[in-house]
């Protein structure tokens, strides 16, 4: 299963939140661990330690399918993400762009997930609770998000 172009933009738009909130010479895993640890959190009050667990190990392994830089990477019993962003490529044969790819792919999957198990409704409003301010609707987002400025078939409101 490769990642969606949709979840890797929407991906890309939290890696945007996070680095622009960090120090811009920090490495991209840095900022995919904070993601990440957003994510967690806020999913981990919704389905608890378990859920998130779960749901953490399942993207993981469709990522490695994508990013072999990945191999190495593990999610623990709390769900916390292990190997990531410890300063080393921890594949041999991955360059650091790579390898922040891989953190792109990661985050991209587990949010399919959330999609696919919470729907477009409950995953927004958890990314929006988490990431308040950052724009993270577009056109791009499934099949229904419009503009406020747009009526329900995407016509101007008048």
């Amino acid at each position: 299963m490769t990642t969606s172009p949709k979840m890797r933009s929407l991906a890309d738009r939290l890696l945007v939140c996070e680095s622009s909130a960090g120090e811009t010479s920090e490495p991209m895993e840095s900022a995919t661990l904070r993601v990440y640890d957003k994510l967690r959190q806020g999913l981990g009050e919704f389905a608890g330690v378990d859920g998130f667990q779960s749901l953490a190990s399942r993207a993981l392994v469709l990522a490695r399918t994508e990013a072999p830089s990945l191999s190495a990477v593990r999610v623990s019993a709390e769900g916390a993400l292990l190997g990531l962003g410890q300063g080393k490529i921890e594949h041999p044969d991955m360059d650091r762009d790579q390898a922040g790819e891989g953190a792109i792919i990661l985050i991209a999957h587990l949010l399919g997930l959330l999609l696919l198990l919470l729907g477009e409704s409950l995953t927004l409003s958890l990314l929006q609770f988490t990431w308040p301010g950052a724009v993270l609707e577009d056109r791009n987002f499934e099949h229904r998000i419009a503009s406020p400025s747009m009526g329900e078939k995407g016509e101007q409101a008048g």
